[in-house]
């Protein structure tokens, strides 16, 4: 490319406020740090309300352009019991000719194209367009060489994963509980096992580059294993780019309420590090009977708390994930009898959503009751704020381990939620351990080195800004080979035909 060239990368999303953000963190990052025009294709699922107020708000950005792919009728292609990875891979899927058409129309501005984890079946597009293409995890780099690493599992070892005696073993990385796989990997007869590694895991094996929402110090021995072990290697043949944390700064406008501004004012009432946010991210809900246990333990602790609340499910932890949306302000009659008249002296209770990094970032918040969404774990790292680890689906017991064991800045129930109820006493210990004991302010401690280390490895010549500059100069080069691919290929073509 010309130096006076501007790169314009395109970036496909998978439906799903967990997909949608990071590829518009992606995007902004790249327009804003790199001088990079971006273009953002985002399947739809035509079913949360957040997801298409989101949409609305990205696209009063001048920064990035956002081109919406409406919702496909997959409704003769799955029924009442198929699980949430299967509906986003058979969504995406049924999505492609169209996904294809729009790319088609735009491939003359475009120069690479970069697609999430769950679109990696549009890879072939980007080469059938001859464009450089590259698959973003806005996870982290355990998830991944698990993710990479299954291909071998799945010969290695008979029966189901959750019943092995010992952790399965990763070269080069730390083993994995059977009880820490990924959701897809929970019961190897059911067809998102089967999506997970056609769509996941063979997917890496196709891209010119993988980039990771991780860094470096984060995670040195993953990250190692990925670019050095050999049998990695032979599986992933692409270079792997940390360029992590990237997360929002400043949360697009989903509520238009006052919701956002009232829980603000409130922590503006309340002393330093003094509240607990409590929240299970855009898809996570409880049991009812949990749900009583955490009310009963938050109001136990007698400590200060923010609580995104949604209504119960006893049909899965993932429930809302395509139905993310925003509530009316009645009184949620699913909590205990009595409940916000106890605690509305200490305890603060929002419907569905609120601005999360706004709250994350505010002096008041000392502490963050999570489902380990590595969106919200970043989140809560780069503001400097402790965690409870409480992981639900997808890849989250993954990443409580990572927190509380690799990380110390969490710390975690002594079975799993999705295992067992965790019940009021146990609750009100963990938010007492974080908010006011000594184990918490060494939790404390090492989540503000790791916002430090976040921090310079963001900065201009940093390992993180440093990656995506490489990836840069990959798109660069290949961009170069390709147009003289296809030139040579045009000039033989003219070739053939003068010998006619």
């Amino acid at each position: 490319m010309g130096s006076s060239e501007k790169l314009h990368v395109g970036i496909l999303s998978s439906p799903g406020l967990g997909h949608i953000i990071p590829v518009l963190v992606l995007g902004s990052h790249l327009a804003t740090h790199h001088n990079v025009s971006v273009t953002i294709f985002v399947i739809t699922s035509g079913s949360s309300l957040a997801e298409k107020e989101l949409l609305k708000s990205a696209n009063k950005s001048k920064l990035i352009d956002i081109v919406e792919i409406p919702a496909v009728d997959i409704s003769n292609l799955i029924d009442a019991n198929t699980k949430m990875v299967t509906q986003l891979c058979v969504l995406v899927r049924e999505s492609l000719p169209v996904v294809k058409s729009v790319i088609f129309a735009k491939k003359h501005i475009l120069d690479a194209l970069i697609v999430d984890l769950f679109c990696t079946e549009a890879l072939p597009i980007a080469k059938e367009f001859w464009l450089p293409n590259y698959v973003y995890v806005p996870c982290n780099a355990w998830f991944t060489a698990l993710t990479v690493y299954c291909q071998v599992l799945d010969k290695e070892i008979e029966g189901q994963y959750v019943d092995q005696d010992e952790p399965l073993k990763i070269p080069g990385c730390k083993p994995v509980r059977p009880e820490d796989v990924v959701d897809p990997m929970l019961d190897r007869n059911d067809q998102q096992y089967s999506e997970y590694m056609r769509v996941l895991g063979l997917g890496f094996c196709l891209s010119d580059g993988i980039l990771m929402n991780t860094w470096e110090d984060a995670e040195p021995g993953s990250l190692k294993a990925l670019r050095e072990n050999e049998t990695l290697k032979s599986i992933v043949k692409s270079t792997v780019y940390p360029i992590g944390p990237l997360c929002r700064r400043d949360e697009q406008i989903i509520d238009g309420s006052d919701n956002r501004n009232f829980v603000l004012k409130w922590l503006d009432e309340q002393t330093q590090e003094s509240v607990l946010y409590v929240s299970f991210g855009s898809g996570g809900t409880l049991s009812s009977k949990q749900l009583t246990e955490l009310a009963f333990g938050l109001e136990l602790s007698q400590q200060k708390f923010v609580w995104i609340v949604r209504p119960p499910s006893e049909v899965g932890a993932d429930k809302s994930f395509f139905t993310t949306g925003k509530e009316g302000d009645d009184t949620p009659q699913y909590l205990p009898e009595g409940f916000l008249t106890r605690t509305q002296d200490f305890g603060l209770v929002v419907q569905m959503w609120a601005d999360q990094v706004r709250i994350l970032s505010h002096p008041s918040v000392g502490g963050f009751l999570s489902h380990c969404g590595w969106n919200s774990n970043i989140e809560s790292i780069t503001n400097g704020v402790p965690m409870i680890a409480w992981p639900l689906y997808a890849e989250q017991r993954q990443n409580a381990t990572i927190l509380t064991e690799g990380l110390g800045v969490a710390v975690r129930p002594k079975v799993l939620p999705t295992k067992k109820v965790v019940e009021r006493e146990e609750i009100k210990k963990l938010v007492r351990t974080v908010m006011q004991y000594r184990e918490g302010k060494e939790l404390r401690e090492n989540v503000k080195k790791l916002k430090m280390s976040a921090e310079k490895a963001l900065s201009v010549g940093g390992s993180s800004h440093n990656s995506m500059c490489e990836a840069i100069k990959d798109i660069e080069k290949r961009i170069h080979c390709y147009k003289k691919s296809t030139s040579e290929e045009t000039v033989q073509k003219a070739n053939g035909k003068g010998h006619i």
